[in-house]
Formats: structure tokens, C-alpha cells, sequence
């Protein structure tokens, strides 16, 4: 029976409140996610694999950042199976608390000199325990978004989901900033590489009295009032809308890539390949994500308005331009030149990500949709993502250039520009009554 037929009135939706929430506890996550990265490409090596050289020490701390990817589809199936069973809420707050505790875990991890091979076994248990989090909270934050926004501003509010991608990338590294500008480079090597994982449970803390505050999702409620909900949804998903799921992926592969050699790789490439000051180039990534940050919502809301395809065209095209250009750019060593390049990548970057979350949740219906999209966007984080610093790395290893790097960054952003490209009007479904209306209504703002 619903709200309206037992006599009492529905609770007012507040879109607004929702999306800061998605904002703020993607944040949280993110920064947990990103902390580490930041601190593999700076200490992990001379820290959990001593008995390395500098190269291959790196490679290493990047393999154990990648091995998180590894969990993500794995969390995202299980979170997705009770997020379209019981609600999207509760996997928030469950995805929360486990990446902050292994977050904080990681913090207080001893070194491979306190403990020896036990220290890099923990590293990476911890990092697949960060991996089972961020799975499932990408799929919930983003559907709680964008199932509380009037049809017509579904792109604008699912931005805010994605906004907590660099902003959780500013706040990692205004930490980071912080703690290199106010400790010896012996003592950040020692301890103060630990301040920012232990920051993680304050935020964390915040994050969840946000997200318990939020109402559950209203087209998770009407489906499951009209229609129930399905027994296993991944089976659904896989039997029914297997090719949303590997268009979805594939969209996200050149972005994922981008992102993460951006966020993670360039720091390590940057003061080994290129003796560019640490400090300089944390600086830049961080104006960089600023960039990033202010055009998720702008791309979002011009999605809504001609269109996810037509901007994501437009978005994934110039991704793979500067994708070609990045690197060789950087490469010239001169800060003003990696600046602009940083700067540039963002845009790109914030174009093809903002539309994303609303396209996701386009390409599969509501009873399945948390498993869906977040199958869809974790392959795609894995097959990015969670191979781009690895991938890098061995190729600097092997070639000691940039071009093998370049030529990888291309073909995936290309991959995904072909991804966009095949997406259609019939891949994209909504369940909803008023979505179902906005589409009658407005045919060319579909997709």
C-alpha cells in the first residue's frame, strides 16, 4: 500500500539535499581511494618493497593500487543484488564504513621493516577491502542522485555523484600538500605519510550522520510497490541487458585511464622520469581537479539539455586529443606548459565524466538498475582504471619513454568513443511514469 492510499501524505523529495549528500559521501570515499594512490606513487615502494630498485619498487606499489579494481565489480554485484532488494541506502552507508576502515587500517599499518612480507600481504588485503567499497558506492550515490531529480534535470543532479570524484582527488591532495610542506622529507617517510589515511575516520564519521539523514530512493519504493523486486538481479542483467553493460563499460574505459594515470601516475612519472619538484606537480593536479570539478555539472547540465550522446560525442572526441597530447606535453618539463596540459585534460575529462552518471542509470530499468550500472561502470574501472598506472609504469620500465604510454592512452579513449558512439535510443529505458512522459514529450532529449 503506498503513502497515499493509507491516508498519509508522501514526504516532500528534496532533490538538492540528496545530490549534496551523493556529493559529500562520494568525497569521503574517493579521498580514502585516492590517498592511497597518491601515497603508492610517493612511499609504498622504499616503504612495502624495500628489497626493489626505485623502478621496480614503484611498479609494485602500483600493482597492489591496482589490485583494488580488482574487488570493485566483485562489490559492486553484491552491493547492486541488495541495493535493488532493499534500497540503495543502506549499501551507502555500508560501502562508507568499510572504506573507511580499511582506509584508517592503512594508516596504522606497520612497514615491511617492522614486519617484513606480512606488511605488503596486509597492504594489499586492505586495498581489496577499499576495492569491495568503492564497488558498491559509486552505483548507490549516483541512483540516489539522480532517481530524487525532476526528470528534466536527471544529468544536473547526477553530476554532484560524480563532482566526489575530484573533489575527493583536492582534498587527497591538500592533505598531502599540508603534510610535505610541514614535515622534513625523513619525517613524511617515517610517519607523516600515515596523517592523511587517519584524517579518513573524522571524515568518514561525517559522512555517515549525512547519509542516514537522506530518504530512500522514490522509483526504488514505487517499483518495488507496483512491481516487487527481482529475486537475482545480476542474473537479470546479464540475460537481458548484457549490451548495456559492455557499452556502458567501454564508455568509461578512456576516461578511467585518463583519470587515474592524471590522479596517480603522472606524481611518480613526473619526479622520476622528469626531476620535476613533487610539491609543483601536486599543485597542478590540484588545480587541475578544481577545472575538473566545476565542469562535471556544467557538461551534466548541457546533457540534459541537447542531449547524454551528443555530449559525450563532443566530450570522449576531445578526450582522446588531449589523451595524444598529454605526455608530450609534460614531458617538455617546463611548469607552465604542464599546467595548461593539466589543465586542458581536466576539461576534457569533466565533459566525458558528468553525463555519465545519468546515462547510466538511462541504459538499465529500475528493478535491476544498481546492479547494472554498477557492473557496467566497474568493468569499465577495471579494464581503465585499474590497469592505466600499472600498464604505464611497465612500459616506462621497459622503453623508458613516454610514447608507448601516449599510444596506450589513445587506443582506450578511442575505444570509448566508439562505445558512445554505437549507444542508441533503444538502449535507453526508464521505468518511471514521468520519465516514461519526458520522453514522449521531448523525444530529442533522450539520449
Amino acid at each position: 500500500m503506498n503513502a497515499t492510499s493509507s491516508g498519509t501524505a508522501p514526504r516532500p523529495v528534496r532533490p538538492m539535499k540528496v545530490a549534496m549528500a551523493s556529493l559529500i559521501g562520494t568525497a569521503i570515499e574517493w579521498y580514502d581511494y585516492f590517498v592511497y594512490g597518491l601515497a603508492a606513487a610517493m612511499v609504498f615502494g622504499p616503504l612495502f618493497f624495500p628489497a626493489f630498485s626505485s623502478v621496480t619498487g614503484t611498479l609494485a606499489a602500483f600493482a597492489t593500487f591496482s589490485v583494488g579494481f580488482i574487488a570493485r565489480p566483485l562489490g559492486g554485484i553484491v552491493m547492486g543484488h541488495f541495493g535493488d532488494r532493499i534500497g540503495r541506502k543502506s549499501m551507502l552507508v555500508t560501502s562508507l564504513l568499510m572504506m573507511g576502515i580499511a582506509t584508517v587500517g592503512v594508516g596504522l599499518l606497520p612497514t615491511y621493516e617492522a614486519i617484513g612480507a606480512w606488511a605488503p600481504v596486509l597492504l594489499v588485503t586492505l586495498r581489496l577491502i577499499q576495492g569491495l567499497g568503492v564497488g558498491g558506492e559509486w552505483g548507490g550515490a549516483v541512483l540516489m542522485a539522480v532517481e530524487h531529480a525532476p526528470p528534466n534535470r536527471k544529468g544536473f543532479y547526477g553530476s554532484f555523484a560524480q563532482m566526489g570524484v575530484p573533489a575527493g582527488l583536492i582534498l587527497a591532495n591538500v592533505a598531502f600538500l599540508g603534510v610535505t610542506a610541514g614535515v622534513s622529507d625523513s619525517a613524511f617517510l617515517t610517519w607523516g605519510w600515515r596523517v592523511p589515511f587517519l584524517f579518513s575516520a573524522v571524515l568518514v564519521v561525517v559522512g555517515v550522520v549525512i547519509r542516514f539523514a537522506i530518504t530512500e530512493s522514490p522509483d526504488f519504493e514505487r517499483e518495488k510497490q507496483s512491481s516487487g523486486t527481482e529475486r537475482l538481479p545480476i542474473v537479470a542483467v546479464l540475460r537481458h541487458n548484457a549490451r548495456a553493460v559492455a557499452l556502458g563499460a567501454g564508455a568509461f574505459i578512456g576516461i578511467n585511464a585518463v583519470g587515474y594515470i592524471y590522479m596517480a601516475y603522472l606524481l611518480a612519472y613526473s619526479d622520476e622520469a622528469l626531476n620535476v619538484d613533487r610539491s609543483l606537480v601536486l599543485t597542478f593536479i590540484l588545480l587541475g581537479s578544481c577545472v575538473w570539478l566545476v565542469t562535471v555539472p556544467t557538461a551534466s547540465a548541457l546533457s540534459d539539455r541537447f542531449g547524454r550522446r551528443t555530449v559525450l560525442l563532443y566530450g570522449s572526441g576531445g578526450l582522446t586529443v588531449t589523451a595524444a597530447a598529454l605526455f608530450p606535453l609534460v614531458d617538455t618539463g617546463r611548469p607552465l606548459v604542464i599546467l595548461i596540459a593539466l589543465l586542458v585534460t581536466g576539461i576534457a575529462m569533466g565533459t566525458v565524466y558528468g553525463p555519465l552518471a545519468a546515462l547510466y542509470t538511462e541504459l538499465f530499468p529500475v528493478r535491476i538498475r544498481y546492479s547494472g550500472a554498477s557492473l557496467a561502470y566497474q568493468i569499465g574501472a577495471l579494464l581503465g582504471g585499474g590497469l592505466a598506472p600499472t600498464v604505464a609504469s611497465s612500459l616506462y620500465a621497459s622503453w623508458r619513454s613516454s610514447l608507448p604510454i601516449t599510444v596506450y592512452l589513445t587506443a582506450t579513449t578511442l575505444i570509448s568513443l566508439g562505445c558512445v558512439a554505437a549507444v542508441r535510443r533503444r538502449h535507453i529505458r526508464d521505468s518511471t511514469p514521468e520519465s516514461r512522459l519526458s520522453t514522449i514529450q521531448k523525444p530529442g532529449k533522450a539520449i
